[in-house]
């Protein structure tokens, strides 16, 4: 069996919010979909072991911030790559509260939905939570980022936990210079560079400031490895 063919199948990237009590969090998530119209329902898969999924079990509720495509990856490691059990992630990210008290964030987003949980779905490692819209609105217009241009053109790398997780095929015929981040996967290729963050394509590894991080994840050039 070929793992890459999963690839193919078609996703957007979503930062998923959710409360218990006073207290919020929220992971990206790229398996969001709508199920039916009447009444508007759509649908979350997450992991059991996340934070968030501990948070929707007990309040019955989750919302959906859709990415814009020109999101910075910072957002996105910020939401994917660190736990809200560690860390406070939406400190320096702006966002607002809903209707239900549920976050929603609104930079480099374009709508956001609420939900109250129907029906949960046992999915062996994940829960798909489906959950009617109570609340939606549109922040801004723009291209929503897709799970592929994400991968391919921002570069980025997914979570073990995500639901789309493939192991990457990597071609050593192609990794000469290339660096992989221990932390979160991410590649760093020489011949891009990290334009995002000031870098120019062509930039060796070797001659990145010593004040360059992981674009995804934020840490130092000390946990990147030479692919070999």
């Amino acid at each position: 069996m070929d793992p890459r063919a999963l690839h193919k199948i078609s996703y957007g990237l979503y930062i998923i919010t959710s409360r218990k009590g006073d207290q919020i969090n929220g992971q990206i998530a790229n398996t969001v979909f709508q199920i039916s119209n009447e009444p508007p329902t759509i649908a979350v898969s997450i992991n059991k072991k996340n934070l968030t999924h501990e948070f929707i079990k007990d309040s019955k509720l989750f919302a959906v911030s859709v990415l814009a495509q020109d999101a910075p990856l910072s957002l996105i490691g910020n939401f994917g790559f660190k736990s809200g059990r560690e860390v406070n992630k939406f400190e320096g990210v702006d966002y607002q509260l809903g209707d239900s008290g549920l976050p929603h964030v609104t930079t480099d987003t374009l709508a956001y939905l609420e939900a109250r949980v129907l029906q949960e779905v046992d999915a062996v490692t994940h829960t798909i939570f489906i959950g009617e819209v109570t609340a939606a609105e549109v922040l801004k217009d723009g291209a929503p980022m897709t799970y592929a241009y994400y991968h391919e053109v921002k570069r980025g790398s997914v979570p073990k936990t995500a639901p789309s997780f493939v192991p990457e095929f990597k071609d050593k015929k192609a990794v000469s210079g290339k660096y992989e981040c221990s932390v979160c996967g991410y590649v760093y290729d020489p011949a891009a560079g990290d334009p995002e963050n000031g870098v120019e394509p062509g930039t060796p590894f070797e001659a990145l400031p010593e004040s360059w991080v992981c674009p995804v994840c934020g840490v130092d050039k000390a946990s990147f490895k030479l692919l070999k």
